[in-house]
């Protein structure tokens, strides 16, 4: 299998650009407390209001880049996206005490920019490398990128030494959170200067020439098939956020009811997104091996579920098997990429960017309803065990949906993508 320079250069900047997108989002989890109690702005509501203006806009960017990925191109949103969060996260170091609204603006722009950059990244390379070892580029950007929530715990973990070598040797008055923000704003503006020898998709600039209606978001809702398979896109990704969004990010309170103590959401994070890591290094190599996308997934969904059962009902109660199975949630996500790679090649190249875009971003999205549900629930049971038995209600509903969805769907393994969708 080949691999030209260029196609290596589009994979390589969109790893990077995956790992600060990775980084940022996570990073706003674990230092929000700190720079909320900073600001005066202390409070579970503020931490709610922020997140919310965040997730709207991922929802937005989400539509916005991947329309504007089909009508002007999927490189100029793949570096628009990451120019765009980037400067987000330096002005979210300079929020003054007591400006709540600041932020939240701040957050959603944050959220608008990182809407964008696995979209743009995974449709480049899906269209630009060969359709036998496109499977490889979508594994490495996610696997690689992954891990920028590993680097996102350990800059927040040092982010006082770091201020401090700050503020010695630039006589700039910082603290570890502002250091935090900064250091991903400077990430992403560096790997602005790696566009030198990038390329557009050909399949993009064939498009072009054509008369085609390209980007037309409502068109996936005009036509009960088109709308069917976009809605089996993202049904398959909710069991991944349903892992990230309950059992690993609301984690401390069910260890409190598992009788575990000392469990930090900080470090049940970094686990599972280690664990990301891996779970979608070994899925992309078992779907080059077994030649499917759809064979891995259903296969990692009955993984998922028996370590699901295992993580709420524990037969060892200790704080090192608590993470080891943040560990393994992690790699059982681990189809990530393969979920986004599969809704890329559903759909012809006049709206392939928009689904690829909007498809991860609904699902991150759909974390909200999912909480939601979550919480609804877990008062029709006994105090002492409601998350536990809510969390298994919900993780069901979504692992079932997410197994229909994936079964009913086309097999896009090899499949040729240089073709207009007739909306």
């Amino acid at each position: 299998m080949t691999i030209k320079r260029q196609q290596l250069i589009l994979v390589i900047i969109a790893a990077l650009g995956y790992f600060v997108d990775i980084y940022d989002l996570v990073l706003f989890n674990v230092v929000k407390k700190a720079s909320l109690e900073a600001l005066q702005l202390t409070g579970e509501q503020n931490e709610i209001t922020l997140f919310n203006w965040q997730m709207t806009g991922m929802l937005l960017g989400g539509i916005l880049w991947g329309i504007l990925g089909d009508k002007k191109g999927r490189l100029s949103v793949l570096f628009g996206s990451i120019l765009l969060y980037s400067l987000a996260n330096i002005a979210n170091a300079f929020i003054r005490p007591g400006d709540l609204t600041t932020y939240a603006v701040v957050r959603m722009i944050a959220g608008i920019g990182l809407a964008g950059e696995l979209g743009a990244g995974i449709t480049l390379v899906v269209e630009t490398m060969s359709k036998e070892s496109r499977g490889v580029g979508t594994m490495i950007i996610v696997s690689f990128g992954a891990l920028g929530a590993v680097f996102a715990f350990f800059i927040s973990q040092h982010g006082t030494a770091l201020a401090g070598f700050i503020n010695t040797h630039l006589s700039i008055q910082l603290v570890d959170w502002q250091t935090a923000y900064i250091v991903g704003g400077l990430l992403g503006v560096a790997l602005l200067l790696l566009r030198i020898g990038t390329i557009e998709s050909e399949m993009f600039k064939g498009l072009e020439k054509q008369t085609v209606s390209k980007g037309n978001f409502f068109s996936l809702f005009s036509n009960k098939e088109i709308f069917l398979k976009y809605l089996k896109c993202i049904l398959i990704g909710l069991p991944i956020w349903y892992i990230v969004g309950v059992l690993i990010s609301l984690s401390v309170g069910i260890t409190k009811q598992l009788g575990i103590e000392g469990a930090v959401t900080g470090t049940a994070i970094m686990y599972s997104y280690i664990g990301l890591s891996v779970g979608d290094l070994i899925s992309g190599l078992l779907s080059q091996l077994w030649k499917s996308r759809k064979k891995v997934v259903v296969t990692y969904l009955f993984i998922l579920a028996v370590l699901v059962i295992i993580y709420l009902f524990p037969f060892n109660k200790s704080l090192s098997f608590f993470y080891f199975m943040c560990f393994m949630l992690g790699a059982g996500t681990g189809f990530w990429a393969l979920f986004v790679t599969i809704a890329s090649e559903q759909f012809g190249t006049n709206i392939r960017s928009t689904v690829t875009n909007t498809v991860p971003n609904f699902v991150r999205g759909s974390v909200v309803l999912i909480t939601l549900l979550y919480k609804s629930l877990e008062t029709i049971f006994p105090s002492e065990k409601g998350k536990i038995y809510s969390a298994l209600i919900v993780g069901a509903i979504c692992l079932t949906l997410s197994l229909i969805s994936v079964l009913s769907i086309q097999e896009t393994f090899s499949k040729e993508l240089n073709y207009v969708e007739e909306c």
